[in-house]
């Protein structure tokens, strides 16, 4: 019964912003906030139990990439609308800036430490000891690290950066679908999925992966959108929302996700979201821009 309730519960926070969303309804600011912000906290947990379910089928790399890729669609639909902008309103390019900067500090200034303390406060252990598959993501990480050092002499973002970016993300995901197959440890609404039968399972596998991540798609924009006109009524500057509250909203699931996993005592594989999380805002998303 409990299983069903965060279930369900994780579906109607989803839903709820779903059906504002195609009614054409304009909530208030503070509401739209809350109400997108919601829907993206309930598709963080249907990420995780979609995550844990996918690994009994595919490699867990592989499996932590696709949730790491669904995850930071936030991310992405919030900083590709700033670049859009750009093309026709030079001041957008700052702001794509400063939301993608701002989303990086937070993923390893907040995220990578959240993991840890939660993981201390769970367990007691006071270190989390990197796990033989996350070489991949270290690998890729570096290689996207040092090129990176490359852009601030150029004093810009080319096609050159973007080509080469991509082909190392390209590469990353072609590395995780090779890397060998651990069996994982299930539990909660996951464990209790696997019993309905392995049909079944891979049906709502695909059901929850596709379910979270058109809410995340369709929440992230009004929930920063409505960050930044929430913060404009207390006159604080736009580019210190773009880039701390936006990011905020975009790295939530990413959080969420990796957070519940460390709640599980399974830190292998919440720090495996979020390095997998890193290498896509490093590669594929600056590529992107």
């Amino acid at each position: 019964m409990t299983n069903w309730l965060w279930i369900g519960s994780a579906i109607i926070l989803c839903f709820q912003w779903i059906v504002i969303h195609l009614s054409g309804a304009h909530p208030s600011p503070e509401w739209q906030s809350l109400s997108a912000g919601l829907a993206i906290f309930g598709a963080a947990f249907l990420l995780s139990w979609a995550a844990e379910l996918a690994q009994l089928d595919i490699p867990q790399a592989l499996a932590i990439a696709l949730l790491a890729l669904i995850a930071v669609l936030p991310e992405y639909a919030v900083d590709m609308y700033f670049a859009w902008e750009a093309g026709k309103d030079p001041q957008y390019t700052s702001y794509a800036m400063a939301n993608m900067t701002g989303a990086n500090r937070l993923l390893i200034g907040v995220g990578w430490a959240a993991v840890v303390v939660t993981f201390w406060l769970k367990t007691g252990n006071r270190a989390i000891e990197l796990e033989p598959q996350h070489k991949i993501e270290i690998l890729y990480l570096g290689l996207a690290t040092i090129y990176s050092f490359i852009i601030p002499f150029k004093q810009r973002l080319d096609l050159l950066d973007a080509v080469v970016f991509i082909t190392i993300f390209v590469f990353y995901m072609r590395a995780a679908s090779r890397a060998a197959h651990v069996e994982p440890e299930i539990e909660g609404p996951a464990e209790m999925i696997v019993g309905w039968g392995t049909r079944i399972r891979r049906i709502a596998t695909v059901v929850f992966f596709l379910f979270s991540g058109f809410t995340i798609f369709i929440a992230a924009e009004p929930f920063a959108e409505g960050l930044l006109a929430t913060g404009r009524t207390f006159g604080i500057e736009e580019f210190i929302l773009v880039q701390w509250l936006a990011p905020l909203a975009s790295e939530s699931p990413e959080f969420i996700v990796a957070i519940l996993f460390a709640l599980r005592a399974q830190p292998g594989t919440s720090m495996g979201a979020l390095l997998s999380s890193k290498v896509n805002q490093w590669t594929l998303l600056i590529g992107m821009l």
